[in-house]
């Protein structure tokens, strides 16, 4: 379950991080989101068959004693000669198949006098195993005998006497086909309980995340609940599908303090289906100090003709005011004072930026009579913002996409295996923060996980 730790992780990498790089940053918590992950999860047969097959030694039974079983006078030695083979059924049941190869030794006589030969011969023993997952993430399975063929029939050659042995051989290998339904319960109820996996993923997140040295900011994610899909039997794999509800909680400053660990795993919930796709939520923080950068970058000391005269921008900063982003410029030539340009910011998907919407303009000037210019210069200035200014997200939404399809396609943990695609990553709603702007980013994806090589 390494894997869920690594895949939240991943898919908050490349993200803006809220700082004020002037001062200490300062502690902030961000809106906590819910989000939701959705996996189909496929577990090859193959898997099991290593597990069974890697707890059943080649000798599978021996008897060297001529004188048990009221004195049968038979001795028999029983080895797996290929791996177990497993093949889904249609009911949640998995049919088992042990190929086997089987030396005999039968004395003839009596009265303590006997001659003895020996034999060898293969069969195929079968069973049927159904499977069925609780909700405390364990698996249960009930194995029963599904007889068994002869390859090879035993018969004990005393030169003119053939003397068959398959009745006697029947009735030993049936007591021991009962006993290995009962190995392979065992076993597969000791490799396959999740519990402990689930544990651990769970834990993983009680400790938060620093994703950003540079600008002290920490993820948190929490699990919330689980949903699980009902298992699905096919010829060589088993298949269901994982939901994951989640907190994600972003903070600025010192380190937030740990969740208390858990010692069991909270049961799960069987659902028909789960969604293909899933969406996962996360914040990008865009700090005033990188605001007013991109703002400095655009304008500062350039000149803008107003009424055949020119205004000049001397000096620019972004700030934000309750639920507005403020521009603050200071301007000389046709105009000298100090202009205040505020605006709601809204993502704008054409441009890829976040720009300002609903605009407003105050104007302060010492030159009373500049004031009559304020008209025109407030229709110049505003059309500039709204027009020029933007927060660009493109070069971000494209890095962010590019490490989540990364993240979603490689092993990070022996035998788990992901493949996933981000279909779309793109902010939607803007609010702000006191240091910056906070951009709610949707991504939209698929993920399946596989079990292999465990």
């Amino acid at each position: 379950m390494k894997f869920i730790k690594i895949l939240f992780l991943l898919a908050f990498i490349n993200i803006f991080a809220q700082t004020n790089i002037d001062n200490p940053v300062a502690n902030y918590n961000f809106p906590k989101l819910k989000s939701s992950i959705t996996m189909p999860v496929t577990i090859p047969l193959s898997e099991i068959s290593n597990m069974i097959n890697a707890s059943v030694k080649d000798l599978i039974y021996q008897d060297d004693s001529y004188t048990d079983n009221n004195n049968d006078q038979f001795k028999v030695k029983v080895w797996k000669t290929r791996p177990i083979r497993l093949v889904g059924g249609t009911n949640q049941n998995i049919l088992i198949e042990v190929p086997l190869k089987i030396w005999a030794e039968k004395g003839i006589g009596t009265l303590g006098l006997y001659t003895y030969q020996n034999t060898t011969f293969e069969t195929v023993m079968s069973f049927n195993t159904t499977i069925s997952l609780k909700n405390n993430w364990t698996i249960v399975t009930q194995t029963k005998t599904n007889g068994f063929r002869w390859v090879t029939k035993p018969v004990l050659d005393f030169g003119r006497v053939q003397i068959p042995i398959t009745s006697l051989v029947e009735k030993s290998l049936k007591e021991q086909q009962e006993k290995f339904c009962k190995v392979i319960d065992e076993q597969m109820a000791s490799q396959l309980n999740f519990q402990e996996y689930a544990v651990t993923a769970w834990n993983a997140f009680a400790n938060p995340f620093n994703i950003s040295e540079e600008f002290k900011t920490w993820l948190k994610i929490t699990p919330v609940s689980v949903h699980i899909t009902p298992l699905k039997f096919y010829g060589n794999q088993i298949n269901t599908s994982l939901g994951i509800d989640i907190f994600s909680e972003t903070y600025t400053g010192s380190k937030p303090e740990s969740s208390e660990p858990v010692k069991s795993a909270s049961d799960f919930v069987f659902v028909p289906s789960v969604a293909d796709q899933f969406l996962l939520q996360t914040t990008a923080n865009v700090p005033f100090t990188e605001a007013t950068n991109i703002a400095r970058d655009m304008f500062l000391d350039k000149e803008y003709e107003i009424r055949g005269s020119s205004v000049k921008i001397k000096d620019i900063k972004v700030y934000g005011i309750d639920d507005r982003v403020m521009i603050e410029a200071e301007t000389e030539g046709y105009v000298n004072g100090t202009a205040f340009i505020s605006g709601i910011p809204v993502y704008d998907d054409l441009k890829k930026k976040i720009v300002l919407s609903d605009t407003k303009f105050k104007l302060k000037t010492s030159n009373i009579l500049q004031k009559t210019a304020t008209l025109l210069f407030r229709g110049r200035i505003i059309k500039m913002i709204e027009e020029e200014y933007g927060i660009p997200t493109q070069d971000l939404e494209n890095s962010s996409k590019k490490s989540i399809d990364e993240a979603f396609n490689k092993e990070y943990y022996k035998g788990l295996k992901m493949n996933g695609k981000v279909f779309n990553l793109k902010p939607t709603k803007i609010f702000m923060n006191p240091s910056g702007i906070t951009a709610l980013i949707d991504i939209n994806a698929t993920l399946k996980l596989m079990l292999n090589g465990l």
